[in-house]
C-alpha cells in the first residue's frame, strides 16, 4: 500500500462576485515509501497548489477542496486543523521554494529549528540547542553552532535552503514535499541540494514528492514522473520509459526545447507555441488543444481519459499520442 495516495484531487478557488477558478482538476497520484515521485509542468498549471492542498496551507475561505489524499490511510482533507497540525513537521513536512521569505526575518535560525524539536519530539533547553546544530551540520552548513545565533539574511541563499531541509527533516517525516528547492540557487549549489536529498531518501526511506518545472532535476532524481497541464495529469510513467519515449505532445514539447550537448552545432530548438493561458475548458475537450501540433477534431469531443497506448504503465491523456520512434525528440 502506497505512503501517500491521491485520487481525484481538486481544488477550486472562488470569491463574491468573480468566476470560480478550478486550480488542480482531478489529481491522481501515489508515492511509495523510499520513492522519488515527480510533478512537472510550467507556471499556472497546479503544482504548488497541490502541494499546499497535502499540507493544509490553502485558505480556509474561497477554497473548496474535493477528492481524496490519504496518509497512511488518513484523509488529508478530512482531519481538523489540530491534527493537522500534529501531523506536520512530525508525519510530513515541506521544502519551500523561496527560503529567504519562508524563514522568519527577525527570528535567529536557531529558535525556528529547535521550535520544531519543542513542538513534535518535546527536547528542551541545551538538548534541543545541540540537535539543532546536528541537523545543520547533517545538512552540510559549516560552523553550525555560530549558525544557530544567525539571522536569515546573514546566510547565502544555499544555507537558507539547506537551513530549511534541517527543519523539514527535524522529526524525519515518512514524506517530504519539495516545492521547486533548487530555483533560486547556481547550478553547484542546485546540485548540492538535489545530492543532500537523495541521500535523505536513500538514509531515510522518505517518500519524497519533487515539484519541479526543470527535467535536469527530473532525470537525476525522480523513480516515477507525473506531468501536469492545466490542472490534470496528462502524462504519467517511470522516468526512464519518459525521458525514451514521451507520449503526450506537451511533454514532447518540453523535452524537445531543452538545449542538449550532443545536438548538432546551429540546431534550432523547437520551442512550445503560446503560453499557458492559451486552454480550453477540459469539460470541453483537451485544454493542451490551441497549443498542440497534434491537433485534430477529435480533441474537442470531451475530456480525453488516460490510457496506455504505447505500453503497461505509462499513461497519456491524449487522443492522438506521439508514438512513432521517428518522433522522439533528438
Amino acid at each position: 500500500m502506497p505512503l501517500l495516495t491521491v485520487d481525484e484531487l481538486t481544488v477550486t478557488f472562488g470569491g463574491r462576485g468573480r468566476k470560480d477558478v478550478r486550480a488542480v482538476n482531478g489529481v491522481s497520484f501515489s508515492v511509495d515509501q523510499g520513492q522519488v515521485v515527480g510533478l512537472v509542468g510550467e507556471s499556472g498549471c497546479g503544482k504548488s497548489v497541490t502541494s499546499l492542498a497535502l499540507m493544509g496551507l490553502l485558505p480556509a475561505k474561497g477554497v473548496t477542496l474535493g477528492g481524496r489524499a490519504e496518509l497512511d490511510g488518513t484523509d488529508l482533507l478530512k482531519i481538523s486543523p489540530s491534527k493537522m497540525r500534529d501531523l506536520r513537521g512530525r508525519d510530513m513536512a515541506m521544502i519551500f521554494q523561496d527560503p529567504l521569505s519562508s524563514l522568519n526575518p527577525v527570528v535567529p535560525i536557531g529558535v525556528q529549528v529547535t521550535e520544531i524539536l519543542q513542538r513534535h519530539r518535546g527536547l528542551k533547553g541545551e538538548a534541543a540547542r545541540k540537535e539543532a546544530a546536528h541537523l545543520l551540520d547533517r545538512v552540510g552548513i559549516p560552523d553550525p553552532d555560530r549558525r544557530l545565533k544567525e539571522y536569515p539574511h546573514q546566510l547565502s541563499g544555499g544555507m537558507r535552503q539547506r537551513a530549511l531541509i534541517a527543519m523539514a527533516v527535524a522529526c524525519a517525516p515518512r514524506l517530504l514535499i519539495a516545492d521547486e528547492p533548487t530555483t533560486a540557487l547556481d547550478v553547484t549549489i542546485q546540485a548540492q541540494i538535489l545530492e543532500l536529498l537523495k541521500e535523505l531518501v536513500d538514509q531515510e526511506g522518505t517518500a519524497l514528492l519533487m515539484i519541479t518545472h526543470d527535467l535536469g532535476v527530473v532525470a537525476g532524481l525522480c523513480d516515477q514522473v507525473n506531468v501536469l497541464y492545466a490542472g490534470k495529469v496528462v502524462e504519467s510513467a517511470g522516468r526512464r520509459e519518459l525521458f525514451a519515449h514521451p507520449t503526450h505532445p506537451y511533454t514532447h514539447g518540453l523535452l524537445g526545447s531543452i538545449p542538449r550537448l550532443d545536438a548538432p552545432r546551429g540546431e534550432p530548438l523547437h520551442p512550445i507555441r503560446g503560453s499557458i493561458n492559451d486552454q480550453i475548458a477540459w469539460a470541453d475537450g483537451c485544454a493542451f488543444a490551441p497549443r498542440c501540433d497534434r491537433y485534430e477534431m477529435e480533441c474537442l469531443t470531451g475530456t480525453p481519459e488516460l490510457t496506455e497506448p504505447r505500453a503497461a504503465g505509462h499513461r497519456a491523456r491524449c487522443a492522438n499520442p506521439v508514438l512513432a520512434t521517428t518522433e522522439v525528440p533528438a
